[in-house]
């Protein structure tokens, strides 16, 4: 599932995706987009521009170099993607790419080992330093050289060095991997169910509010421990990228588990206060 939050209109020459504005997470309305997601935004519909034709026509790649290793402690070369939006490992992120650069890069890629850097950037805070390693699954050449591509997030990176700008941008990155955090494994597994069960409450307040059925959420985690538990709740955040950001480069899964819990209580909060008013006032929301 994903908190799908705001979304402006595109807004950069080299793909569909966009800038995001700046989010206050106590002030948020929630709509159901499916079974499988629920959409946070201002009353605005996301827009799936190409999206039908890429998951329905795209081949999968079947080149695969392990060039990049996520094991090594050495200095590697990765070519970088600015973006205004936050990848997180395990996410799946759909994108057109028609600027020339990029697309001189998707050719490399598809010679080589299919793996880039993304890495957020906006206007007022310029180019982070800690990205995401995207590699493209699938992608789809299009008759005038555009692509629709695919990509899941692997490792992260911090920039070291930025090795050239053209054509595109290519940086020496570091690996990074969260530390151990110091209160035990057993605290951090009890963490993560709290945070899951803010994410099922936000869920059922949501449908409440949308007049969908108040069904439960089944099981968030999937298995899926902590650490990479905590990327998945990172990357449902979507319109909030700069909190997307900070929650990216912690090395500490209990820090980043600990301000998913504060966002998703904040969010709580204001849910429980706009269904006390809907309740209330039954016709003046659902006429707002």
């Amino acid at each position: 599932m994903a908190f799908l939050l705001p979304s402006p209109s595109p807004s950069s020459s080299h793909l569909t995706h966009h800038k995001n504005p700046s989010l206050n997470l106590q002030t948020l309305s929630f709509s159901p987009c499916n079974n499988n997601s629920i959409a946070v935004s201002h009353h605005r519909r996301r827009r799936r521009h190409g999206h039908r034709k890429l998951t329905s026509t795209v081949r999968c790649s079947e080149k695969h170099d392990s060039n990049i290793s996520p094991n090594s402690n050495d200095v590697v070369e990765l070519p970088l993607f600015p973006l205004p939006l936050v990848l997180f490992p395990g996410a799946i992120l759909p994108l057109q790419i028609f600027e020339y650069r990029y697309r001189i890069m998707m050719h490399t890629l598809l010679e080589t080992d299919l793996r880039f850097g993304v890495i957020y950037t906006d206007a007022t805070t310029g180019t982070a330093d800690v990205g995401c390693v995207g590699e493209v699954v699938k992608h789809e050449r299009l008759a005038d050289d555009r692509f629709f591509i695919i990509c899941k997030g692997q490792e992260r990176f911090r920039v070291s060095k930025v090795v050239r700008t053209k054509p595109y941008l290519v940086a020496e990155v570091v690996w990074l991997e969260d530390r151990p955090s110091g209160n035990g494994e057993e605290d951090l597994e009890g963490l993560a169910n709290e945070v899951e069960g803010h994410m099922k409450d936000v869920i059922r307040l949501s449908n409440r509010l949308n007049g969908k059925p108040e069904k439960d959420a089944g099981d968030l985690r999937r298995n899926l421990f902590p650490t990479p538990f905590s990327f998945f709740v990172g990357s449902t955040f979507e319109g909030a990228p700069r909190e997307q950001q900070a929650l990216l480069e912690l090395e500490d899964t209990m820090v980043r588990l600990k301000r998913e819990k504060e966002t998703l209580r904040n969010t709580l909060n204001y849910l429980s206060a706009a269904s006390a008013v809907k309740d209330v006032f039954p016709s003046s929301s659902s006429s707002s």
